[in-house]
C-alpha cells in the first residue's frame, strides 16, 4: 500500500461532532473530496489519560467514540491512520493491573521494565539518570504489589502524575512483540492503512546514554516492526521529536518522517517577512515526509530546531507568539536547554491565531505547506480556522487545550461559512487534483520578501508566488488545454 500524495486530516475521534459515526457523516457530507490522502484519527482507544495517549488496549475502541465497525466504515472511503504508543501502555490496562496484583508472578510481568532490567541490583544510579533526556523528574515510578505488599519500581518515561499512568513496555521482550503482532493484525482487519509510531524515540533504555533514539539498537526494533507492518500492508510513520539530523537518519533508513521544522520556519518567514530561513531549509530536506503546521501538541521548537535557530532571535519570535495568546511547554532537563537558558519545547496555539487571524497570511502559510514536497496534513482546528481556546486552558489547566476545541456539527457548519475556510478548501482541492505535484519540485530565485516555488510534470506546471509584505498569494498553472491560468488564493 502506498501513501497517497494528497491532503490528510488530523482529528480526535470526538472533535468533529462528538463521535466516530458523526465524524464519518461530517467527512461524507462536507469534506468527501477534500481529504483524499486520508484521516489521522488520534487515539480512539480506551485510555486513562493524556487525551487518548495512555491507551489500555488497541483491541477495542472507547465506546464513548463508537466501535471498530465505525473505523472500518471510515476506512472504506478514506485511508485511516492511527497511533501506536510503542513506548508505553496505560497503568489501567489489564496487563499492568495483573502485575499490580501479583507482581513478578503475573503472566504479564515481562512486558514491563522493572529496574533490575536496567541496573543489576535494581537500585537507580543518579549519575546514569543525569545523562538521560527526562520527560518527568524521575524516569521510574514506585508501585505497591497487592499480594505481597512489596514495592516495585517500574520504568515510566512519561506521565504527569506520580506514580505515572503511562507504563513503559520492554521492547526486547517476546511478550511485547506478540502483543504488537496482535495489534497489527487487528488494525489490518479494520481497514487501518498507516500506523504512527508514537514516542518511538524513547524505546531503548541504555545506561550511559540519553535513553533517547539510541543507535544502532533503535534500528533493530524499527526494522522488526516495519517488517511486521508490511506483512499486513500497513505503512509506518515514526514520530520523533529530536534534533533534525535524527529525522534525516530515519529518512535514510527508508522511513517516512515528520516535517517538524516547517511550522516554526513558516512562522519565522511570515513574522520576519523573509524567505531566507525557508529557502535554506528547503534546499536540503528529504522529500519523504508528512508536513504539518498545527497538531494536538504545539509548534516544535527545541530540540527539533536546534542548530537551525539563534536563541536570542527565537526569543523575539516566541514573544510575538505570546502577545498573540500562545502558551509554552518548556524543556525540563538543564542539559538540554540552550547555553543561554532558552528552554522552549513547543509553542501552543492555533496556527490561525498565531498568524494574528490574518486570512491572507494563514492561506499563504498553507499554500507553502502544500507546495513543499511531502504529504500535507491539516489539523481539524486549522481546517476550520479555529482560534485559541483560552477558556479551555483555564478550565482544564492544560496548556495544550488551547488548540483542541471540540466542534459540534453546528459549529462546523458555521465555520464553513467563513471566507478563509472556503478559500482553504479550494486550495486543498487544487493540491489534491493538480497533476504537477507528482513531478519535480523547484525553488525559484526571488527577492527576500517573496516566495516562489514550482512543480512540473510533463505538460503540467504550477508556480506559487507570495509577496511577504502583503501576504498576497497567487498560483499560476497550465490548464488541461495548455493555457496558462492564474488563481488568487
Amino acid at each position: 500500500m502506498a501513501v497517497k500524495n494528497q491532503v490528510q486530516l488530523i482529528t480526535y475521534p470526538d472533535s468533529m461532532g462528538g463521535d466516530l459515526k458523526t465524524l464519518h457523516d461530517v467527512l461524507t457530507n462536507y469534506f468527501s473530496d477534500i481529504f483524499q490522502g486520508g484521516i489521522h484519527i488520534l487515539p480512539p482507544f480506551p485510555s486513562s489519560g493524556d487525551r487518548g495517549f495512555a491507551p489500555l488496549t488497541y483491541l477495542e475502541i472507547d465506546p464513548a467514540f463508537g466501535s471498530w465497525e465505525d473505523i472500518r466504515t471510515i476506512g472504506e472511503k478514506f485511508d485511516v491512520l492511527v497511533d501506536l504508543m510503542v513506548n508505553h501502555i496505560s497503568r489501567q490496562s489489564m496487563y499492568f493491573q495483573d502485575f499490580l496484583e501479583k507482581g513478578r508472578k503475573s503472566e504479564f510481568a515481562d512486558l514491563f521494565i522493572t529496574l533490575d532490567k536496567i541496573w543489576a541490583d535494581g537500585q537507580p544510579v543518579e549519575e546514569d539518570i543525569s545523562k538521560m533526556f527526562l520527560r518527568r523528574p524521575l524516569p521510574y515510578s514506585t508501585y505497591k504489589i497487592k499480594e505481597t505488599g512489596e514495592e516495585e519500581k517500574v520504568w515510566t518515561t512519561f506521565g504527569k502524575t506520580d506514580p505515572s499512568e503511562q507504563i513503559d513496555l520492554d521492547i526486547h521482550s517476546d511478550q511485547v512483540k506478540q502483543l504488537f503482532t496482535q495489534f497489527f493484525e487487528n488494525f489490518s482487519k479494520h481497514n487501518v492503512k498507516i500506523v504512527r509510531l508514537d514516542a518511538v524515540g524513547y524505546i531503548i533504555k541504555k545506561l550511559g546514554t540519553s535513553c533517547f533514539f539510541v543507535e544502532p539498537e533503535i534500528y533493530d526494533f524499527l526494522d522488526w516492526i516495519m517488517e511486521l507492518a508490511s506483512s499486513h500492508g500497513i505503512e509506518l510513520l515514526p514520530e520523533v521529536h529530536a534534533h533534525y539530523s535524527i529525522q534525516y537518519k530515519l529518512a535514510e533508513h527508508g522511513f517516512w518522517i515528520y516535517d517538524f521544522i516547517l511550522p516554526y520556519t513558516l512562522l519565522d518567514t511570515f513574522i520576519n517577512k523573509s524567505n531566507e530561513k525557508l529557502y535554506q531549509y528547503l534546499t536540503n530536506r528529504p522529500d519523504k515526509q508528512f508536513t504539518m503546521l498545527d497538531c494536538h501538541d504545539g509548534i516544535p521548537v527545541k530540540p527539533d530546531m536546534d542548530g537551525l535557530i539563534d536563541p536570542p532571535e527565537a526569543r523575539k519570535l516566541v514573544d510575538v507568539c505570546l502577545e498573540r495568546g500562545s502558551n509554552l511547554s518548556l524543556i525540563l532537563s538543564e542539559e538540554h536547554k540552550s547555553e543561554d537558558g532558552f528552554d522552549v519545547h513547543q509553542i501552543r496555539c492555533s496556527y490561525y491565531s498565531v498568524l494574528n487571524n490574518d486570512d491572507d497570511a494563514y492561506l499563504a502559510a498553507r499554500a507553502v505547506q502544500f507546495f513543499v514536497p511531502g504529504v500535507p496534513q491539516v489539523y481539524y482546528v486549522g481546517l476550520l480556522a479555529g482560534e485559541n481556546d483560552v477558556e479551555a486552558v483555564k478550565k482544564s489547566g492544560e496548556g495544550r487545550e488551547i488548540n483542541r476545541h471540540n466542534f459540534t456539527v453546528d459549529e462546523i457548519e458555521e465555520s464553513l461559512q467563513k471566507d478563509v475556510v472556503q478559500r482553504l478548501l479550494k486550495l486543498i482541492r487544487f493540491r489534491n487534483e493538480y497533476e504537477a505535484f507528482q513531478g519535480e519540485f523547484s525553488i525559484e530565485e526571488s527577492p527576500e520578501n517573496e516566495i516562489r516555488l514550482s512543480w512540473k510534470k510533463e505538460n503540467t506546471w504550477c508556480g506559487l508566488f507570495i509577496d511577504l509584505n502583503t501576504n498576497k498569494t497567487l498560483i499560476r498553472y497550465i490548464d488541461d488545454k495548455g493555457m496558462e491560468k492564474e488563481y488568487v488564493v
